[in-house]
């Protein structure tokens, strides 16, 4: 199979928005756009019966309208549509495993209803095999001094990001021409904490410090990607909060994710669960070992 951007359509205003998203990711990249929508009790194909008694009729029409909608906007771009009689979920883990990414709608929640996220989006992200991007429908705000609009933000930890990570992120920066911001965000302990703030000395080692891991692990993605601006921003506290602070506004957010080992139950740490959950941008989840 050639290689191909898949996005999951169920008919809400959040998977039109992730079909938009995967669509112009589609044509920036060069790669085809794959329609998937799933649903058990779908007829075999091909079915050529009127539309009154096709139980695939709607199914069809939605699938549809969203590649006419796509090819219009992207005229050259190959749109491949895909109904498949099978769970939502299975669907979609199968799609990953034959795309460069799956691209998904993801509901805009409030804070304590979030934890609901989907029972078909979360266990995707949990368990793809490729990058899985979660694209919500709201209206962009604008944003005020201090974010990352206009930016594809990476959350880095100092201890060595994957080289998946870092690939996904500026290959994403390069094909849509803009800058890199990576952020990393580490706790403050108790000791270095003042009545007023945090020690001022203690703050400075600390951020200089991190700095120089963060800058010695993006250098030899600047010497790949020349011309994408890069930019760090280290935050004294923790970092699921600081990452998703930071991107606030921003064009995409990319999360690292641990592939598991057989046997244990797939799960997202506390930083993507943060950002999947939280995050009001485009959020890509990339996993890596």
């Amino acid at each position: 199979m050639p290689p191909v951007v898949t996005v999951g359509l169920d008919g809400s205003p959040e998977s039109l928005a992730a079909a938009r998203w995967a669509a112009e990711e589609a044509d920036r990249r060069k790669l085809a756009l794959r329609l998937l929508h799933a649903w058990p009790t779908l007829a075999p194909e091909p079915v050529c019966l009127p539309a009154e008694v096709d139980q695939n009729y709607w199914a069809k029409r939605l699938v549809d309208t969203a590649q006419a909608e796509l090819r219009a906007r992207h005229p050259g771009l190959a749109i491949d549509k895909s109904l498949v009689a099978d769970d939502a979920q299975h669907a979609l883990l199968q799609a990953a495993s034959e795309s460069e990414m799956v691209v998904l709608g993801s509901r805009g929640l409030e804070s304590v209803e979030s934890y609901f996220l989907g029972d078909v989006s979360m266990p995707v992200v949990a368990r793809a095999e490729r990058p899985v991007v979660l694209v919500r429908a709201e209206p962009r705000k604008e944003q005020g001094p201090g974010t990352a609009a206009g930016r594809v933000v990476v959350a880095l930890k100092l201890h060595g990001s994957p080289e998946d990570l870092l690939d996904f992120a500026f290959r994403t920066a390069a094909a849509r021409d803009l800058p890199v911001l990576a952020v990393h965000g580490r706790s403050v302990p108790l000791h270095a904490r003042t009545p007023w703030g945090v020690d001022h000395r203690f703050s400075e080692e600390r951020t200089r410090d991190a700095h120089e891991q963060v800058s010695t692990a993006l250098q030899p993605w600047r010497e790949k990607y020349p011309q994408v601006d890069v930019a760090d921003s280290i935050r004294l506290e923790s970092p699921a909060k600081a990452v998703v602070q930071v991107a606030e506004g921003a064009s995409l957010l990319v999360m690292g994710r641990r592939r598991h080992r057989a046997g244990l139950v797939p799960h997202l740490g506390p930083v993507a669960q943060a950002a999947v959950h939280h995050g009001r941008c485009p959020v890509a989840v990339v996993p890596h070992d």
